[in-house]
């Protein structure tokens, strides 16, 4: 397959020129469908250009869009992470206010649920 170590670099050189390609399609790609700013039109003629001309696609891409690629990435992390602690704190949320939580202790305590130790421990929690 390989006659001498030059085929073998160029090869090896055009393996990772197509993986470098292949990352920033899928970079580029992701980022167009991300874009708020661009209507169903401007996405299809995106995708088409950067599918069908694929270096120059992407270089043109990169040129005219580059600049709020970032920018957009941060938008969508910022996102992503409001809604994890949104879904974090529905989760584990309080479960009420400090007067329902001792409530809740006392009926605790008086079904022998808990022993006293325990709800002056979580009355003591509840106020703090």
């Amino acid at each position: 397959m390989f006659n001498d170590n030059g085929s073998f670099l160029l090869a090896l050189f055009e393996f990772f020129l197509f993986f470098a390609w292949f990352m920033c399609l899928f970079w580029v790609l992701g980022d167009i469908f991300r874009s708020k700013d661009l209507g169903g039109g401007g996405k299809t003629i995106w995708i088409i250009f950067v599918i069908v001309i694929p270096w120059l696609g992407v270089l043109v891409y990169v040129i005219a869009r580059g600049k709020g690629m970032q920018e957009r990435q941060l938008e969508q992390a910022k996102e992503m992470q409001a809604a994890q602690a949104e879904y974090i704190k529905s989760v584990a949320g309080s479960s009420g206010s400090s007067a329902d939580q001792i409530a809740s202790a006392k009926g605790l305590l008086d079904s022998g649920a808990i022993t006293q130790a325990e709800f002056d421990t979580i009355k003591a929690k509840a106020l703090a």
